[in-house]
């Protein structure tokens, strides 16, 4: 079963958020002191994801990302992982974490089933690592990587966020660290995700900008967009030393081509990363729904899907245009 929206967009990809817990608080994402969290038993156990997860599946979901917070708080997650694997009908399974707890899970979760993985790393200074993350060790989260490599999982994706005046002075020590070690770095301008980030324009840097300085030391290539979908445009560099890629989130936004969909750890099923709100599948779950009754809510909520945020910010910043959506779900609940 194929399930289309109002802008005939399938849904191909879902992120599964395990958790809204993180063993990090990182300025951009979680700046303040306090939070809600999630209460334990509204989580959903791996089981009722694993059951959601079928569901989509057969309503045309080909990729899987597991997501959090920070997914490898979850005990046990390597579990869930090999219920997921064995999905009929999934092509694709991947993972992104912060990197701090891959040294002691690498090995079960590629044992589990699991391959790619992306880890968020913003800085390779040991000093603004710790700002930035405010309780984060550098040389742990590095060891970590080397550890997943060592237990075979890949390909290992670095995805980076570019913030100007923060961390814009390292997007060659990052190519260079991609280079170096056979990981593809995804450059990510820095976007208004949720509503603490305290996100403006000008913090931005423009994803022209961001090639000008990799071709200051190195001549690309553009490959294109992985399935024709892919927010990433990746770039090959010339003298063989591999590939990486920029996601113009903020000024090349691709809503036309999105195929995403989100659930949060208490089962909402969201439509864009920018969202308000979300549709409650949980309740559905744990009221005793049938299968039928999930797939017909999950198709019915993505029959009605109409989102196209970023296309809308983009067109009102070139415009000169106020943009104001209102409240949006924190990162840490949706996931990445």
């Amino acid at each position: 079963m194929t399930t289309q929206d109002t802008l005939h967009r399938p849904i191909r990809d879902l992120r599964i958020s395990v958790t809204d817990r993180c063993n990090y608080r990182c300025s951009y994402c979680m700046p303040f002191d306090k939070y809600v969290w999630i209460e334990k038993d509204e989580v959903l156990s791996f089981e009722e994801i694993a059951r959601l997860a079928r569901l989509f599946v057969g309503l045309g979901v080909e990729k899987i990302r597991l997501t959090g917070g920070e997914p490898l708080v979850r005990q046990n997650l390597d579990d869930l992982v090999a219920q997921l694997v064995a999905l009929e009908g999934l092509n694709d399974l991947s993972l992104t974490t912060n990197g701090a707890l891959l040294g002691e899970s690498a090995d079960r979760l590629k044992r589990a089933g699991l391959n790619r993985i992306n880890v968020s790393l913003d800085t390779l200074r040991a000093d603004r690592f710790r700002k930035l993350t405010r309780r984060g060790d550098l040389n742990v989260v590095l060891a970590g990587i080397d550890a997943a490599r060592q237990a075979g999982l890949g390909p290992i994706k670095i995805n980076s966020v570019i913030i100007r005046g923060l961390n814009d002075d390292e997007i060659l020590d990052l190519a260079d660290y991609g280079r170096s070690n056979g990981f593809g770095v995804r450059f990510i301008e820095y976007m208004d995700v949720g509503n603490a980030n305290g996100w403006s324009l000008e913090r931005t840097l423009r994803k022209k900008d961001i090639l000008e300085v990799i071709q200051s030391r190195y001549q690309i290539t553009q490959v294109g967009r992985r399935d024709g979908r892919a927010p990433s445009l990746d770039y090959r560099y010339t003298d063989g030393g591999g590939e990486f890629g920029v996601i113009g989130s903020v000024t090349e936004p691709f809503c036309s081509s999105c195929t995403r969909g989100r659930m949060t750890a208490d089962g909402r099923l969201v439509t864009c990363l920018f969202a308000a709100e979300g549709f409650d599948l949980k309740s559905l779950v744990r009221g005793g729904a049938s299968d039928e009754e999930l797939t017909a809510a999950i198709a019915s909520v993505w029959a009605q899907r109409s989102n196209r945020y970023s296309d809308e910010r983009w067109e009102a910043i070139q415009n000169g245009r106020p943009f104001n959506r209102g409240k949006k779900i924190e990162m840490i609940t949706l996931g990445g």
